[in-house]
């Protein structure tokens, strides 16, 4: 990989593998069964500068590009889904809205700890009836005077109860466009705004590190001056944003493809039988070579998706393609890699196991395996 990438971010992906593996991974197992964000372990990140890598340094970035954090949460997710997708929700979901969009009084109030690692964000999008279906929308905001009162509830939302989170943006419907359908509009909800309710954390199959809360909006009211971006623009300014953190959300995903090949081939080395490492038994050295293949797929695939993005040329397709491509090498992967690990793979105390509960989210979030072929299918001029 290394010669498509400069010196400058090859040195940065080697840090942060190193930080991965001597300072992530000797305590996932611990805060995965404690069900807890590690607040500390992210501090840490935050002065790496892994948070603020993309934005520019007025804003207190590092001024690097897109590539540059795809690198550091395909480093993460090696080791680490939760941390890597707490990286990943943290930067595309929760920083790039205030970033793109926010006026200069947002940017100015919520920039500088969200880049640090200080501070986290939630992106409120999805409901129960709205999901992949966007426009499908119940939550509502309705302007009083200098305020706007928001109504509704959000599920699913990354990074929207952990101790530091500071806000989450929240799309309402404002009203109704001429054809009928809804108006939606984007605002930013600080954390413990009356009528703001964080429920309890989901109990869920994996990504147990991850910070994941059903929200509450009754009578919410906040100033004119919280709406992100022009009223009306909320759904096409989140679609931006989806595409720009599916980039990175496959980085994710060929991270954990990586993580699972490289626990494999070290088992398939070190693991003898009848004398012989099971590495030399050809069925064993052959799922190993599908598992490298896929995990390098989905590595070239993200890339030629950022690549697109940095470059300022169409990425939707790229990016779709990505994600299709890295979730679905990293649910093959953790799949061969827990049966060349046999009986020690189903132990939760490795690093294959949380890799196996963990990689079915990937088909799910930031866009269903569904939805990917939709937009391919758009992308192909076929829907």
């Amino acid at each position: 990989m290394k010669y498509l990438l400069t010196d400058e971010q090859t040195k940065l992906y080697d840090e942060v593998c190193r930080f991965a593996d001597e300072v992530v991974a000797p305590r996932a197992y611990d805060y995965d069964t404690k069900r807890e964000l590690p607040v500390d372990i992210i501090a840490q990140m935050g002065d790496l500068g892994l948070f603020g890598l993309p934005f520019p340094v007025e804003y207190g970035g590092q001024g690097k590009d897109y590539v540059s954090l795809c690198l550091a949460v395909e480093a993460i997710s090696r080791v680490d889904q939760s941390l890597g997708v707490t990286l990943e929700a943290g930067v595309g979901l929760g920083i790039v809205p205030v970033y793109r969009h926010g006026s200069d009084e947002q940017k100015e109030r919520w920039l500088p700890d969200l880049l640090a690692g200080r501070a986290l964000a939630g992106f409120g999008l999805t409901e129960q009836g709205a999901g992949s279906d966007a426009g499908a929308t119940a939550t509502t905001a309705v302007r009083e005077g200098d305020e706007w009162v928001i109504n509704g509830s959000k599920q699913f939302i990354t990074n929207s109860g952990t101790p530091i989170t500071s806000l989450v943006t929240v799309t309402a419907v404002t009203g109704r466009k001429p054809d009928g359908r809804p108006e939606l509009t984007c605002f930013v909800v600080p954390s413990g705004t009356p009528g703001f309710e964080v429920g309890p954390a989901y109990d869920k199959v994996g990504w147990h590190t991850s910070d994941t809360h059903p929200l509450t909006f009754t009578d919410v009211r906040v100033p004119h001056s919280a709406m992100l971006g022009e009223q009306g623009r909320g759904y096409a300014n989140f679609l931006r944003a989806l595409d720009e953190g599916r980039v990175a959300f496959a980085a994710l995903c060929a991270g954990a493809a990586l993580g699972c090949y490289e626990q494999a081939l070290a088992r398939a080395k070190e693991r003898k039988v009848f004398g012989e490492p099971i590495g030399h038994n050809q069925h064993v050295a052959f799922m190993l070579g599908r598992m490298q293949a896929r995990a390098h797929s989905a590595r070239l695939a993200w890339m030629d998706a950022a690549q697109k993005l940095v470059a300022g040329v169409p990425f939707k397709a790229e990016a779709s393609l990505a994600k299709l491509i890295g979730s679905e090498a990293a649910m093959a992967n953790a799949h061969d890699a827990s049966q060349i690990w046999g009986g020690y793979g189903f132990l939760n105390e490795n690093a294959v196991a949380r890799h196996y509960r963990d990689a079915k989210v990937l088909e799910i979030g930031e866009g269903t395996t569904e939805v990917q072929l939709m937009v391919l299918a758009r992308e192909m001029g076929l829907a």
